[in-house]
């Protein structure tokens, strides 16, 4: 199943579902017997079966293939609970079955989560008079600043996936032409400004390797590889530069609206812990558990819009288009900054 995202008249957005997706309804004799027996059932069996092979699952031994069982199993009753509550009103967005889901919410965490919060902040000031007449949604994907989803896997390098995200909507504005930057580039080559690899580091510290080196390849020259290697750039495989970066005022959402409407697509850090954020399916992300403080995660904000009624940041991730709404997280809006959505923000300039 992929999601498309269409413009509605009144200027706010919805996704569309297109394809099928079996696990979105599972029949009520499944979810009785798994919610109310707490027992197995061969359908649950069928589930597991069917999904080990859609993300192409295979375990070292039994062991681990029990224990996998068991963790996909949480996830997949939690999903099933959540839902049934959203069905009731209880919440804004459901949750669903996807390819994190034999791993728990600390393996999430530890794995997929790299962003390093050490890199000091130069605040920068928006006028009222820049925020006064912005549109009431904009969508970046529409103008073709928006690269393709792509998946980070095991490797806690979501904070070079945002800023080549964010450095390609401005080489796009410059060049006419969108071409996908190297992740990998920054993960092997951004040591020496502090990065870590697949072990963390944050989008300021890309952006000063992207200066420093004059450069940063192509993702088709210098291809992703799920894990830190040694740096091989070449300045034959140049597609992206920089001559410097801003951070956002700390917390503002209205600079935020500004500079996503004005710049274009924002590099930022949200809170990324809670099972809910790791088994997210569609809808507005709107949970008060979501702690503002805790920034663990970078991601690509591309913009902004409303769904009957409730404001939304349109996010792109890098956990592949199984995950979300095709890759995509709608993050609630003027809404004291869940998940610290504009604590972060941050764009490379030409």
């Amino acid at each position: 199943m992929f999601l498309r995202l269409f413009p509605m008249a009144d200027m706010s957005y919805r996704f569309a579902e297109t394809g099928s997706d079996k696990m979105s309804f599972l029949s009520v004799a499944l979810l009785s017997t798994f919610l109310v027996l707490g027992q197995s059932s061969s359908a649950l069996d069928e589930e597991w079966e069917e999904w080990k092979i859609k993300y192409h699952k295979v375990y070292n031994n039994q062991t681990e293939l029990v224990y996998r069982r068991a963790v996909w199993e949480k996830n997949m009753k939690r999903v099933l609970r959540h839902n049934q509550g959203a069905s009731g009103g209880q919440h804004s967005f459901t949750l669903g079955i996807n390819e994190l889901s034999d791993m728990s919410a600390e393996e999430v965490n530890e794995k997929m989560n790299g962003l390093k919060m050490d890199e000091p902040i130069h605040f920068q000031n928006w006028t009222l008079k820049q925020m006064s007449r912005l549109p009431e949604s904009v969508n970046w994907m529409e103008r073709g600043l928006v690269s393709p989803v792509r998946n980070q896997g095991p490797c806690g390098s979501c904070w070079a996936f945002s800023a080549v995200g964010a450095l390609e909507g401005q080489m796009k504005k410059r060049t006419g032409v969108l071409v996908p930057l190297s992740p990998q580039n920054l993960v092997d080559c951004s040591v020496k400004e502090g990065n870590h690899g697949c072990r963390g580091g944050n989008m300021g510290k890309a952006f000063r390797y992207v200066i420093a080196n004059e450069g940063i390849d192509s993702e088709s020259f210098y291809p992703y590889k799920h894990k830190d290697g040694i740096c091989v750039y070449d300045a034959k495989g140049k597609a992206g530069y920089c001559s410097g970066y801003k951070y956002l005022p700390r917390g503002n959402e209205m600079s935020l609206q500004a500079a996503i409407a004005t710049v274009g697509p924002v590099a930022t850090a949200v809170n990324a812990n809670l099972p809910s954020f790791h088994l997210y399916k569609r809808g507005v992300y709107d949970t008060p558990k979501c702690d503002p403080r805790r920034l663990n995660h970078a991601v690509l904000i591309v913009g902004y819009g409303a769904d009957r009624g409730k404001d939304f940041w349109l996010v792109k991730n890098s956990w592949g288009t199984s995950w979300g709404e095709g890759g995509f997280i709608r993050i609630a809006r003027n809404k004291r900054n869940m998940c610290g959505i504009a604590t972060f923000p941050v764009y490379p300039t030409l």
